[in-house]
């Protein structure tokens, strides 16, 4: 005898509801590659000119106008950019403008690569989703050191010194008298590199295992003179300064390590006693409730499927993932031997939680 169970009859209105706003998903999945398109190809920029048509607009560009033109569809359709049918023009409308162009932290024109990249590894992510373990971080190289050196590149230049730094008292300060800092999975090691002219009479270190980012950071630092400024390839986890440090940095490091509890407890051993640790890290809850109605928390789930968790995972590591959460977070850096921990958002970057502790004197 089996048990007979009532079957759900769905609402129809809620069916061609959700069927709308699954349409929607998609095509604004399809759209993220228009933007990076436009991106790439100096579309936007062109665009921000002034309104033109599309043979003008695909001649300011050097590109060509069949291809324009029909991106230009997508645009006006994707509400993107405007279009007069009497002249033929199109516009992109100044607020666009200063999302899509420029070498501000509001240009968000470089995070659409993010999507087309991470939609490169889909076999392998399917293929851990069946057997475990995951997708290793070289299946991303070498596309992923310089996309994510487009996304992070605007914003510390614009707001790491002016507005992150004062956010932990008296960091500006120590700065500039001169301490030995470093900065652990530092990826490209912009930030070291904008550090490094801001504070001259500090010295900074990036580490990072990904050897292409190391060779990027070493020949910015060289190409700006900065003589204070090095880089070693290393394995976070195993945090071995030639000398006690004074501060250190993490920027959107800490969650994708495979021994992240290894890497917080080095950066703790590695300060002296009453030394600060900087993490700027994605600004979600550890408990998937409270990410509920947080509209960037879709964002954090699918990129730490994507990436962050699975190149964990493929190391055999913890796959603490992007949605690690402010209270697991400081529940480790509690266990690795911090002091309290203060928490702010990240001025200008919603996406992120700015976290400052000490190692205790």
């Amino acid at each position: 005898m089996t048990a007979s169970h009532d079957v759900a009859v769905p609402d129809r209105r809620k069916v061609r509801e959700f069927a709308r706003h699954l349409f929607g998903v998609y095509t604004d999945g399809a759209l993220a590659f228009m933007i990076d398109l436009g991106h790439r190809t100096g579309l936007f920029v062109a665009a921000a000119a002034g309104p033109a048509g599309s043979t003008e607009l695909a001649e300011r560009a050097g590109l060509q106008e069949r291809y324009v033109r029909e991106w230009l569809g997508a645009m006006v359709t994707g509400e993107i950019m405007t279009y007069e049918p009497e002249t033929g023009s199109y516009t992109l409308p100044p607020e666009h403008v200063a999302c899509l162009t420029g070498d501000g932290s509001k240009n968000m024109a470089p995070m659409a690569a993010m999507v087309a990249l991470l939609g490169r590894n889909l076999d392998g992510i399917e293929q851990a989703f069946r057997t475990g373990g995951g997708v290793p971080y070289s299946a991303f190289s070498p596309d992923f050191t310089g996309v994510m050196d487009q996304l992070n590149r605007r914003p510390l230049d614009e707001l790491l010194v002016s507005a992150w730094l004062p956010l932990v008292p008296g960091l500006t300060e120590q700065l500039t008298a001169g301490v030995r800092v470093a900065d652990v999975g530092c990826g490209s090691g912009h930030a070291l590199a904008v550090l490094g002219a801001a504070f001259p009479a500090s010295t900074f270190t990036g580490y990072d295992i990904a050897e292409d980012a190391i060779a990027r950071g070493r020949a910015e630092v060289v190409a700006a003179g900065l003589t204070n400024v090095t880089f070693e390839v290393a394995d976070v986890a195993a945090l071995a300064p030639a000398a006690p440090l004074d501060v250190v940095f993490a920027i959107d490091a800490v969650h994708d390590q495979a021994d992240p509890g290894a890497v917080l407890q080095g950066v703790h051993d590695a300060l002296v006693p009453g030394g600060t640790f900087v993490m700027v890290d994605m600004a979600a809850t550890t408990a998937l409730e409270g990410n509920v109605g947080n509209p960037f928390a879709p964002w954090i789930y699918a990129i730490s499927t994507l990436h962050c968790m699975t190149v964990s995972l493929a190391a055999g590591g913890a796959g603490l993932g992007a949605a690690w959460g402010e209270q697991l977070a400081r529940q480790m850096l509690a266990t690795a031997g911090f002091g309290p921990v203060t928490t702010n958002p990240a001025p200008g970057q919603a996406l992120n939680l700015i976290y400052a502790t000490q190692r205790p004197a």
